[in-house]
């Protein structure tokens, strides 16, 4: 008679191709704890943990011009309307023992003199205003996000940008931004990125503040 005899391994040698993602269910908190530590900062993958389910994925590498895009025309944003920003670049957030996620980029306006001179996170920091997805199309991530908190989320993934309010501590999706609100950044989002794969990012970048000021 044959038994089947589980085989552990570290996690860090699972091997992913970009694009890729691997779901792995009843995940205890302090598992996900050593899952984090073993994985270590510096690396190409990113996690999303909650309800006991952990996703690891592999953005692809045509994923971080659209993400550095955004965040720039973010930035342009802002800074056109006057609002003050702290951006937090990708970090790992997490309500202890429930929820985990690592924004590709996030920015804290509400509370952004509190996360001058930070670097690294503290338990008692609040979630950031405005965290930037992309190529993420997972419940995971979303659940994440809601039970940490962040009152904006934007997902752009497949050409298209999504926008989720927090209300209730559940997401709307929403056509407008609040801090935006005259700005139609559903549509303007994608064909500046969709034009940064013609021209390049910098004259698109040049094409998009040109078209604000105006």
């Amino acid at each position: 008679m044959n038994v089947a005899i589980p085989v552990f391994k570290p996690v860090s040698q699972i091997q992913l191709t970009p694009g890729s993602k691997v779901t792995i269910p009843d995940v205890s908190w302090d598992e996900f704890e050593c899952i984090l530590q073993e994985l270590g900062e510096k690396r190409n993958s990113r996690i999303a943990y909650s309800q006991g389910i952990l996703e690891i994925m592999v953005p692809l590498p045509e994923h971080e011009i659209p993400r550095d895009l955004i965040s720039d025309i973010v930035k342009i944003l802002l800074k056109a309307k006057g609002i003050k920003y702290q951006p937090f670049g990708s970090t790992t957030y997490k309500k202890q023992g429930i929820a985990g996620v690592e924004p590709d980029a996030c920015f804290y306006i509400q509370n952004y003199q509190q996360m001058i001179g930070k670097r690294r996170l503290q338990p008692d920091d609040p979630p950031p205003d405005l965290a930037i997805e992309t190529d993420v199309t997972s419940k995971t991530t979303l659940d994440a996000y809601e039970t940490i908190g962040v009152p904006e989320l934007w997902i752009f993934d497949s050409g298209k940008l999504s926008i989720y309010l927090l209300q209730n501590g559940k997401y709307i999706k929403s056509e407008k931004s609040p801090y935006f609100e005259n700005i139609a950044i559903t549509q303007i989002i994608p064909d500046t990125v969709e034009r940064s794969w013609q021209v390049g990012s910098f004259q698109a970048l040049e094409e998009f503040t040109e078209m604000i000021e105006k």
